[in-house]
């Protein structure tokens, strides 16, 4: 069984090191959490709202922090539908769909989440611009393209593998393309 408080440690840790990084300011910031995964267990076979509420309750800072707004991953059962506040979904034009995440259908994370927030809803899916996956949860589908490797410096939290993303736009063009305005020099002549 994974400590409390070294869990609490490890997600505080996570939070300032997202923060530390500056990549992630403003927007949709999704969540996929595994309680399971994290007490070392198999993803869906041992979920815990006590594991839940000590992640929850460090992730939940990331919206003060970096003027996110979060959105919790709901498991397969819930087709990964997505807990957040009803104004965000109202804000981003966000689908909303009509059920309610409990541990065994929704996972111990959005359910916990469910019950925290002032508003919640759930929405059928985002494209968000950041996300933090605890325990190969595949958020990858609630990321707006281009996804790039966001490094923390920190890959797991107690048994749960860690990995967080941002995302960039497109970068389009071929050989002549120019990324950056530093590099501007002239126009093109065709």
């Amino acid at each position: 069984m994974v400590q409390l408080q070294a869990i609490r440690t490890g997600a505080k840790e996570i939070v300032n090191r997202l923060v530390e990084t500056k990549e992630i300011h403003n927007g949709i910031f999704v969540i996929g959490c595994s309680t399971s995964e994290i007490a070392g267990e198999r993803i869906g076979t041992a979920g815990s709202e006590e594991l839940a509420s000590v992640v929850f309750e460090e992730l939940n800072k990331l919206e003060e922090r970096a003027g996110v707004k979060l959105a919790f991953q709901c498991c397969e059962h819930l087709n990964r539908a997505l807990v957040v506040e009803r104004h965000v979904a109202e804000s981003y034009g966000l689908t909303i769909v009509a059920a309610i995440p409990v541990p065994k259908a929704g996972g111990s994370m959005a359910s916990f989440a469910f019950k925290q927030m002032e508003d919640p809803v759930l929405v059928e899916t985002i494209q968000a611009d950041a996300g933090l996956d605890i325990g190969d949860t595949l958020i990858g589908m609630h990321l707006k393209r281009v996804a790039v490797p966001l490094r923390v410096g920190q890959t797991s939290l107690g048994h749960a593998h860690i990995t967080a993303a941002k995302t960039r736009p497109p970068l389009i063009g071929g050989a002549r393309a120019v990324y950056e305005r530093s590099q501007v020099e002239g126009s093109c002549d065709e």
